[in-house]
């Protein structure tokens, strides 16, 4: 399928779907509001189903990427009414699982042996179902129980599509748009490329799980299952199976007793651990991807699976964020401004004043409210018009923390209403920026340095040495340049000088040629010497003149 095929598609199941209900006309122009009164798409009757399962119908039959988005917006309560919310709810493991058959011959093809010789048991019906993969039920030769994950047979070539059509309508937005240079939209499609494409490889999801596992060995935040790697391919991950509520069933996490502000504000800390001490985190925490050990309600522990996509931050990426995000905080806004501009979020010629200012107005009406009187959606757009205006250029190495920080947000929404994410997550941070920059941080820094300067430490007088010749031939190749430039310098003097001289003479010769001329020529002949002294004159310059 071309990307022009595909672009029909999408207009296929628009108009089968009858998207256009959701768009907000009134606010459209004119020639837009024209377009979509009289589109063809009113040709398709609206049929019974809900509008939430034609929005999610839809996004299913488009496939991963758009499901994808459907899952991020089935934690926005604040953007989506109850009952889209729902339906789209529906996406984080429910969506049409393909024939179990076709999973058993990926299994058998990946891991060189029937599905009969690997498993003790195989369920074939499939537990869960998501955009990218299905997951079934097993047991080990040797009794232990585990569940088998699945890429989607052809997935490749659907998210391969998708991705040119994004990446063809990322290149118009920043070639035509205004706003497209400020907003990166090709380098934002491409970061997605590569999470989505990451996510295909259940090897590199296998390395994953495991590093997170060994950053939350023995805690009591949050479970990691482990991975079978003698059954992992990458196509095929088999890996230790887990019990607990999904954390989007909220009514039995009542039924359980769970301290519901005890998990909330877990995940928040869980969250800002894996960002600020570890610098990777899991970037897929929608609530299908997350569930609650409640075997101790009082303190309960969150399990997660799913780690096709993580996100990593550079350490001057991850020191700017941590020290916004103190600085907002304690509604610093001063600092915030000259920290977006130090770390060139923001063009260098802004004024400091005004940025900080157009800040406080954004975001002090939300502080000291608790989530459920919060719009993250009228905050967000009152962010993204500030942004636009001081020309605050989009980082794509942050859009996959965006993503995640909006899914922590979301189920802390449905969790705990009443939670104060902003004194949750401040503590955690004014401890971790004390342990990076006090003695502690830097005595972490000097031990996990320190040996490869040992190891260095015989080279350091050879590499002295060269550094100092290199400094002493610079020196001298810049002094040769120096004397070059000046020698230069007094040539073109000199010349300039030589052709001064050479254009009065030839004005004085030509003065002495016309006092012989006409009536000058009596005086001339009464006074022989004049023609002839300028004439001299005029030698002696000339001579000058070739030196």
């Amino acid at each position: 399928m071309t990307r022009v095929q595909r672009l029909f598609r999408i207009g296929w199941v628009f108009c089968k779907y009858r998207l256009d209900t959701f768009l907000p006309l009134s606010e459209l122009p004119a020639p837009l509001k024209l377009f979509f009164l009289f589109a063809p798409w009113h040709l398709f009757p609206k049929g019974r189903i809900d509008r939430g399962d034609r929005l999610r119908l839809a996004l299913e039959e488009l496939g991963p990427v758009f499901v994808k988005f459907g899952q991020i917006l089935s934690t926005r309560r604040d953007l989506l009414p109850d009952d889209m919310a729902m339906a789209l709810r529906r996406l984080q493991d429910d969506v049409p699982p393909f024939p179990s058959k076709v999973a058993q011959a990926i299994i058998e093809e990946s891991l060189g042996q029937p599905v009969s010789q690997l498993f003790a048991e195989f369920s074939p019906d499939p537990m869960a179902s998501a955009s990218v993969a299905q997951v079934h039920a097993a047991t080990m030769l040797d009794g232990r129980r585990v569940v088998v994950k699945v890429i989607r047979p052809g997935i490749e070539r659907v998210i391969r599509q998708d991705l040119a059509l994004m990446y063809l309508m990322a290149g118009l937005l920043e070639r035509y748009w205004s706003e497209g240079r400020r907003l990166h939209p090709v380098e934002v499609v491409a970061d997605y490329e590569n999470t989505i494409y990451d996510e295909l490889d259940l090897q590199r999801e296998g390395a994953n799980a495991s590093q997170l596992r060994r950053n939350f060995e023995n805690s009591s935040l949050i479970y990691i299952p482990a991975i079978d790697w003698d059954y992992t391919a990458q196509r095929v991950l088999v890996m230790e199976r887990i019990h607990g509520i999904p954390i989007a069933d909220t009514d039995a996490l009542r039924r359980a007793n769970v301290d519901m502000k005890v998990l909330a504000e877990k995940g928040v800390e869980i969250f800002f651990t894996q960002v600020f001490r570890d610098s990777f985190f899991h970037a897929d925490m929608h609530p299908g991807n997350i569930f609650v050990d409640a075997s101790n309600p009082s303190d309960p522990l969150y399990i997660a699976v799913d780690f096709g996509i993580v996100g990593t931050l550079a350490q001057d990426d991850l020191s700017y964020l941590a020290r916004n995000l103190l600085a907002f905080f304690r509604r610093d806004y001063r600092q915030v401004a000259e920290l977006h501009i130090q770390s060139g979020w923001v063009p260098a010629d802004t004024r400091v004043n005004e940025f900080e200012a157009a800040i406080r107005t954004v975001c002090e009406p939300i502080f000291e409210r608790p989530l459920k009187d919060i719009s993250f959606g009228h905050f967000l757009l009152r962010l993204f018009q500030t942004a636009r205006r001081f020309n605050m250029e989009v980082q794509p190495q942050l859009v996959l923390l965006q993503k995640t920080l909006l899914n922590v947000e979301g189920l802390g929404r449905q969790l705990y209403p009443e939670l104060d994410l902003w004194s949750t997550a401040q503590p955690y941070l004014e401890n971790w920026m004390r342990k990076r920059i006090g003695p502690s941080g830097l005595y972490q820094v000097l031990q996990s340095r320190l040996p490869s300067w040992l190891e260095q430490s015989p080279e350091m007088p050879q590499l002295v040495h060269d550094a100092l010749v290199q400094l002493r031939n610079a020196g001298l190749q810049a002094q040769e340049q120096q004397t070059t430039a000046a020698e230069n310098r007094a040539a073109a003097r000199r010349s300039d000088r030589r052709w001064r001289r050479l254009t009065i003479a030839v004005a004085l010769v030509a003065v002495a040629w016309l006092g012989a001329e006409d009536e000058l020529l009596p005086l001339a002949q009464e006074m022989p010497y004049y023609g002839w002294a300028m004439l001299a004159v005029a030698g002696w310059l000339v001579g000058r003149g070739s030196r």
